[in-house]
């Protein structure tokens, strides 16, 4: 039987680098279905928030606990940066290069591999370099290469920077599709409307602490604060 991830707790979760606070002390606790969206002015810590989430981050206090044990955990999660990160390979061989780290067998790879192409909308584009691709192409690959293992839990910090509205549009339906398939998303963004649309929950980040918290409806159309007011309402929050 396969053990939950969730929930996902912390405790005085904090990360401090070169003697500053990047994230916390944070407590949360995260259950296992949906689209959390993190929020805040810049420099609040989102990142830094997602990364010490995943386990990119190494703890100066307090604990990250998943409900299964550490390692295994870790096997089942997945990451995209802001900055789509990829190899100089062709856009099928960077698709399924999770699948080859952990032993799937080529053709079963590349079968796979081929139907997430043609998913994100490279499927004329599978012996291209990934080099050449657009910006958005390159965050839809970032997407794909992700998903492939089916990860029971993906981290996206702000997957939509910079693109246009038709390449937002696109990556949002795939994120849609993931969270309807299984796939539970903690998201990063400073696009108030992307949150609006996909959040079923929102953590609102002030100073580099959880400063609300609440389900995307309530935070949305009533949040408790004054700063998560005026936040929401484009005023410049510190």
């Amino acid at each position: 039987m396969v053990v939950s991830l969730f929930p996902l707790t912390t405790q005085g979760a904090m990360v401090r680098r070169r003697g500053n606070v990047l994230i916390g002390p944070v407590d949360l606790t995260l259950s296992g279905q949906g689209v959390t969206v993190v929020i805040g002015p810049n420099g609040a810590g989102k990142s830094s928030l997602l990364q010490m989430l995943y386990g990119l981050s190494r703890l100066s206090g307090g604990s990250v606990n998943w409900a299964c044990d550490a390692r295994e955990a870790q096997r089942r999660l997945a990451f995209v940066f802001q900055t789509p990160v990829v190899l100089r390979r062709s856009v099928l061989e960077n698709v399924i290069y999770p699948l080859r780290i952990v032993g799937r067998p080529r053709e079963e790879a590349l079968a796979l591999g081929r139907e997430w192409c043609t998913r994100i909308g490279l499927g004329e584009a599978t012996d291209r370099s990934a080099t050449v691709l657009s910006r958005g192409e390159k965050q839809k690959l970032a997407l794909a290469r992700a998903l492939i293992t089916r990860p029971d839990a993906l981290f996206l910090d702000e997957p939509c920077a910079s693109l246009d509205g038709s390449a937002t549009r696109e990556i949002e339906a795939l994120l849609q599709t993931a969270s309807d398939e299984g796939t539970r998303l903690i998201l990063a963004t400073h696009d108030m409307g992307q949150a609006r649309r996909l959040a079923n929950d929102v953590i609102f980040l002030l100073r580099s602490k959880v400063h609300e918290t609440g389900t995307a409806p309530a935070f949305f159309d009533g949040p408790r604060t004054a700063q998560a007011r005026a936040f929401l309402a484009g005023d410049i929050v510190e």
